[in-house]
């Protein structure tokens, strides 16, 4: 791997857009990643080790998109690699890919932004209204 992006320089980021960033590969649609080796993918993600520890990233992000508090995930949670895995990796059973600290919570909506550097596919946030608060956002 090269560039190598970890749990502790990501959270040292405060915002949701910051760790974005810190996060984009700024890849295409179609680009290739498993292509005839995806069963050793779908292997990986069924095994009892990744179950476990994709419990324990959910807990220590606290189901928030990037670890970001507010940022709550209501629907279907992603534990994203923050490096991309490779067949190889999987073949020779690199440590760091069970590792925490090489894992975070995300939505399928940000991985997509974290892919193919789309935010379009982010839902904007909307600031919270309070009473007294005469401006139209």
């Amino acid at each position: 791997m090269t560039d190598i992006k970890c749990y502790k320089e990501l959270t040292s980021w405060p915002n949701f857009q910051e760790r974005l960033h810190y996060l984009m590969l700024y890849g295409h649609v179609g680009a290739a990643t498993f292509g005839f080796d995806r069963w050793l993918n779908q292997h990986f993600y069924m095994s009892k080790q990744w179950k476990l520890v994709r419990e324990e990233i959910i807990v220590r992000d606290r189901g928030c998109d990037l670890g970001v508090i507010g940022h709550e995930i209501h629907g279907k949670l992603l534990v994203h690699h923050l490096n991309p895995i490779e067949s190889v990796d999987l073949v020779h059973g690199a440590g760091w890919i069970l590792d925490p600290e090489y894992l975070i919570c995300t939505t399928q909506m940000t991985h997509n932004a974290i892919h193919f550097s789309d935010m379009a596919q982010l839902i904007p946030v909307v600031a919270d209204r309070k009473p007294g608060d005469t401006k139209l956002w």
